[in-house]
This record gives C-alpha cells, structure tokens and sequence, in this order.
C-alpha cells in the first residue's frame, strides 16, 4: 500500500524507480522511469546492476502484521522478512560498488509499549527505549539489521510508522466494514489512543528523507494529534453515515477470540510525538484525523 502510493509521487517528480521484487518476469515496466529488478530475500540474492544504479535506498519490506493470526509460525516470518530484507541490503552495500547516499528504512510505533496512564500520558519519543512485547522486539530486530550502513558511510533514516489512512487498504478499511451495516464498532472501552498519519503526509516524509540531507537517524510518522480509538471511530462514522449510525462496544474478550494474541496491540493506547520530524520543518498537510478522514472521504 505504501510502496505504490510512493512509487506514484516519485514518478511525478520525475525519478526513476526500481521496484525490488520476487516475480518480475511478468512485469512490465509501467511508465519509461519505472523498472522492476529482481532480489530474493530468502536466498539473499539480489540484482547488482540494480544497487549499482542506485541513489537512495527506500526498504519497505515485511510481511504483513494484521494479515493472519499470531501463531508461532507467522511471528518468524513477520521478524525474519523484515531482519532478513535489512541484512541482505547491507550485504549488497558492502560487496557491490555502489553510489548510494541514503537508505530509508520502515520501521513501526510498535517499537513503543503502552501508555503508562490514560488519558494525557506522556508522548513516546525517538529515544525512549523499545518495549519487550512481540512487536516492540520485532521492531528492535528490524532497526538493527540496518544499522551496519552507518559503517559504511551510508544516512540511514529510520521511519517509524503509525497506523496509516488509506483508500486502498489497511487499517481504514476495517474501521469501515462495520460501517456498512450501521455499526460504529467501538473496541474495548474506546480510550486507547490511535496514533495514525494519512498516506499523503507519509508518502511526503519519505521524499523528504531523500531529498533533506540533514534527516539522520529515527523519526515517528505520526500525526500531531492523536486520537482515542472511540473518537476515531465516530468520527469516521459521522463521516460516513450521518447521523444514522448506532455505536457498538466490542468487548476485549470477544476481540482475543476472533484475531487472538494481535488483541494486545489493537487494544493497546500509545501516544506517540512527531516533534522531532515536525521541528526539522516538515508541516503536515492533514494534521486533524477529521481533515484526514475527509480528504479521504472525498478522493
């Protein structure tokens, strides 16, 4: 989801993108400035000629936290396709001549525990330490495959990403299923705090972290203001149905029998800070989850 609404705004800034991809015998090249090479995460192989035309370096592979359940099997090959991927690159680096200035690396707020109070908790920041549950070691994992770069003379950025808003998938889309029944489905008690960024401001801060040589090190993605999940969710609903809507509680047990072990996190409240990427200058073009949702609503 992010990669191709990445792709779609560096083309129309006129940049040559290759897409690292497992399958691209079958892919044609979309536009002149668009190219696909191949790389093999579990083999770790990748394509030379690919790094060695390279400027920057964005790594947005993992597999997908909400796609299946937690079983013991899944969390390895959540960890393993992000730790892997970072490993492979700096293999790449290290053995192949390269010309490469930067590397953008994805990371999540799932780095981060729960807030230690609610409501108004202290924000998450950069340097606060990672959190000793499934994701926040994941996330520990997949930051420091990348690390070594810094050796190599590389700028890494770190981009540690909330939940992000988007038409084409992910998070959005859930919140709106029940929707389509009239249903505003309020999880758990409702207060947990959703730290969320809409996909255009994301995608912006990621040319940014190319194209702003003084960018170094981690940064949230996050919005400046975040939002409990009930107020997410009647915001949406308002949105979306008027006033013809009935909120619904969805109690904590009911959530831990469907999704199972992923529970904790949709239930967890973490307040994150975007004050270090805000104080570089970057603004955000949808700052309120309302402004955000209807920008949505109306594309």
């Amino acid at each position: 989801m992010i990669g191709k609404a990445l792709t779609l705004a560096l083309l129309e800034k006129n940049y040559k993108v290759i897409i690292l991809s497992r399958q691209t015998t079958q892919r044609q090249p979309e536009t002149t400035n668009l190219f696909y090479s191949a790389w093999d995460v579990n083999g770790q192989t990748i394509d030379k000629d690919a790094i060695s035309k390279d400027d920057y370096i964005i790594n947005l592979a993992g597999a997908g936290i909400a796609d299946k359940r937690w079983r013991k099997k899944r969390k390895q090959e959540i960890i393993n396709s992000r730790a892997r991927s970072g490993e492979l690159l700096v293999k790449a680096l290290q053995d192949i001549p390269n010309k490469i200035k930067a590397v953008i690396s994805a990371s999540a707020i799932g780095w981060y525990g729960a807030d230690a109070v609610i409501p108004d908790p202290k924000p998450f920041r950069e340097d606060d330490p990672h959190d000793g549950s499934f994701l926040g070691e994941t996330c520990k994992l997949w930051e420091q495959s990348v690390e070594p770069l810094r050796k190599l003379g590389k700028r890494l950025v770190k981009i540690r990403t909330g939940i992000v808003l988007s038409n084409e998938g992910g998070a959005l889309k859930e919140f709106k299923r029940p929707l389509r029944f009239g249903v505003a489905a309020i999880l758990g008690d409702g207060r947990q705090v959703i730290s969320w960024i809409h996909i255009d401001d994301l995608v912006r801060l990621y040319i940014a972290a190319i194209e702003d040589e003084t960018l170094n090190g981690v940064y949230n993605a996050v919005a400046p203001r975040p939002v409990s999940n009930k107020e997410f969710t009647m915001q949406l609903a308002r949105i979306q149905k008027g006033n013809f809507f009935i909120p619904v509680y969805v109690p904590s047990f009911v959530l831990k029998l469907v999704i199972g072990e992923m529970s904790i996190e949709v239930l967890k409240s973490a307040t994150v800070s975007c004050d270090k990427i805000h104080y570089t200058g970057f603004t955000f073009l949808h700052p309120t989850i309302e402004a955000a949702l209807k920008n949505l609503e109306e594309k």
